[in-house]
């Protein structure tokens, strides 16, 4: 098939808080404040290096997160940088961990946890920090605490880095790009190849069929994420290395909110939630400019509930007395979710070869010890833009030799590998349970990594319990199979009716926050898919999807883009509801054929997704 074919200097793939490091640090490595060249591209003489980022998503920073940080590595990119500079940014004034307990009884808790809630609830009023069914702890570990940092909306952050890289003429971002692998030759990356247009669901050619070009350079940047296409591509081709693993993951789902009046909480405050809706799910709640709050749950892959449906689990949080009292009564602005790859240090890949560099989430960024993972990426693309800068000054090629003595070297005495060798086995402790991996984790931090609590992570398919052990004493088997018949009449997924029955209450939607997952997608947001491309959401082995009783894509798509199909056993794909989360790749309760490491869900390349530039 005869492609175009484009020759850069330096092509990047995803835009990010990575990327835009790299790029930020590159660009004034490359070019004078005036705009004329320090160096000049090989392609085009007189010009700087010609560089060239294609990003998925329809614009910069849409469909990405609230988040806070301590931001050395960005403040250090920015000395003279104010939060004001930066729309809905804001110092830490207050931080808290609080301690949720059970207010309906539906909630699944270790013995040791029911025996301390009802201490808790004996004590009362007379316990320091107890009100409203929750504790604020008296004490926050250090590797936990932000204090001096900022908590911003990334989207809008990504999208301020973006506009000041594109005006210093340095860098091209091209959004609504998506790139659909690497273009390898003798095991070299030499470019990438973006995603085919112009055709049907299944990736066949129509009318307007146009092959992606090929775009060849001699350095490819890779910051796709934790399930980019690019990035995935490279680790089945090299696979990753001894004792690494991409088994850890979560969901991370928000709502940002405009606060009501009566709400107390005040700029720059920072809030984190242990014990409910379940004991393994997380909450945060960041308190940004204007009175907009982001807020909203993390569900870890270590959790074993089959049906573990975010939206549902995030309205019960949500209404938990401590939330409920200070949000009641405000608004939805933008609701989104996102995969987070929290294998961490653990999850590192080989981060160079010959001609490529990865950088950001999917090197393995993030802390998963201290909870932080956006300037941990900016500070790994700031660090290959040095090394970047110096090759290109020295004249030297982009060998995987040459990209070990700078970048890789750069990283490994940087503070973000001595804090990553920290937190290297601080989580798992949860694979043995959740009062393990919190004590793994305050042992892991207090010791400086010296100890945890030792566990060994397991593939999806391997952990995930069937529906019926993860209710077993709490619903029948055979109630589990009339629900499930049913459900599958009706081609609704089985979480509702299933945590209906486990007595969870119902939600009373109020049209302000408590809202249905399908109009969180049309008021939180534009979820929107571009024509002439394939679907990027499909299933390696259908007779694997025919076999399946859990269906797990089904109850933990964020979007509720995969869906029961009453007719035959492999689930439908709506990609108009598809936010790009990723939750299905990882949560598919059945392995690869080709792989065990893998599931039956395939995630490809693809345009559109979420469409919320705030959140």
């Amino acid at each position: 098939m005869e492609r175009q074919v484009m020759e850069t200097d330096i092509v990047c793939v995803g835009f990010g808080p990575a990327m835009g490091g790299f790029l930020t640090t590159l660009a004034r490595g490359i070019v004078n404040e005036d705009g004329s060249p320090v160096m000049e591209s090989e392609l085009m003489p007189g010009m700087p290096p010609q560089v060239i980022c294609y990003e998925r998503a329809d614009d910069l920073g849409v469909g990405v997160s609230g988040v806070v940080s301590k931001a050395r590595g960005i403040r250090a990119s920015f000395p003279d940088m104010k939060p004001s500079d930066v729309p809905m940014c804001a110092p830490i004034t207050d931080e808290k961990v609080v301690y949720l307990l059970d207010p309906v009884g539906a909630s699944r808790r270790p013995l040791l946890m029911r025996v301390k809630d009802k201490v808790i609830k004996a004590l009362g009023s007379r316990l320091p920090g107890y009100a409203d069914m929750a504790v604020e702890l008296p004490y926050i570990p250090p590797f936990l605490q932000k204090h001096g940092g900022m908590t911003f909306s990334l989207g809008q952050f990504n999208q301020w880095v973006g506009g000041n890289v594109m005006a210093t003429g340095a860098a091209q971002i091209w959004p609504s790009s998506p790139v659909a692998e690497p273009l390898v030759e003798n095991r070299q990356v030499v470019g990438v190849r973006l995603a085919d247009q112009g055709v049907d669901k299944a990736g066949k050619p129509e009318a307007a069929y146009m092959p992606g070009m090929d775009v060849r350079a001699k350095l490819t940047v890779v910051g796709d994420g934790p399930v980019g296409p690019v990035g995935r591509a490279l680790d089945n081709l090299h696979g990753l290395p001894a004792g690494h693993h991409h088994r850890d993951y979560a969901v991370g789902m928000k709502m940002v909110i405009d606060l009501p009046g009566h709400c107390p909480w005040k700029e720059g405050t920072v809030i984190h939630t242990i014990g409910f809706p379940e004991p393994e799910i997380f909450g945060f709640l960041y308190v940004l400019p204007g009175r907009v709050a982001a807020m909203g749950i993390f569900v870890p892959s270590w959790f074993d509930n089959p049906v573990r449906t975010a939206y549902r689990y995030l309205q019960h949080w949500m209404q938990h007395p401590y939330i409920w009292k200070n949000i009641k009564g405000g608004e939805l602005r933008s609701w989104g979710a996102k995969t987070l790859q929290e294998a961490g240090k653990a999850g590192e890949p080989y981060l160079v070869g010959n001609g490529y560099a990865r950088i950001g989430e999917g090197s393995g960024t993030t802390n998963v010890l201290t909870g932080s993972g956006v300037d941990e990426a900016w500070t790994s693309g700031v660090l290959l833009g040095e090394a970047v800068v110096h090759l290109l000054e020295q004249g030297l090629p982009f060998t995987a030799e040459n990209l070990e003595k700078t970048y890789v070297a750069r990283r490994r005495a940087s503070w973000l590998e001595e804090e990553a060798r920290i937190a290297a086995r601080s989580r798992e402790g949860f694979a043995a349970g959740f009062l393990p991996g919190l004590i793994g984790m305050g042992l892991c931090g207090l010791t400086k990594g010296a100890l945890c609590w030792p566990a060994a992570s397991k593939p999806t398919w391997k952990r995930l319990s069937s529906i019926e052990e993860y209710y077993r004493g709490r619903i029948s088997r055979e109630e589990i199979e009339t629900i499930r018949r049913q459900a599958t009449a009706k081609g609704r997924p089985l979480h509702d009716a299933l945590m209906d029955r486990a007595g969870w209450p119902a939600i009373e939607y109020d049209g302000k926050l408590l809202v249905s997952h399908q109009d969180a997608l049309l008021l939180g947001g534009k979820v929107q898919a571009a024509p002439g491309y394939a679907d990027h959401v499909t299933f390696e082995n259908p007779d694997v999807c025919r076999a399946c009783c859990e269906k797990t894509c089904i109850e933990a798509c964020s979007g509720q883009a995969i869906t029961t199909n009453p007719d035959d056993g492999v689930p439908l794909f709506d990609r108009e509801k598809c936010v790009h989360c990723g939750a299905c790749l990882w949560n598919c309760s059945k392995p690869s054929l080709a792989d065990p490491e893998r599931t039956n869900v395939v995630f490809k390349a693809a345009a559109g997704g979420l469409h919320s530039a705030e959140n």
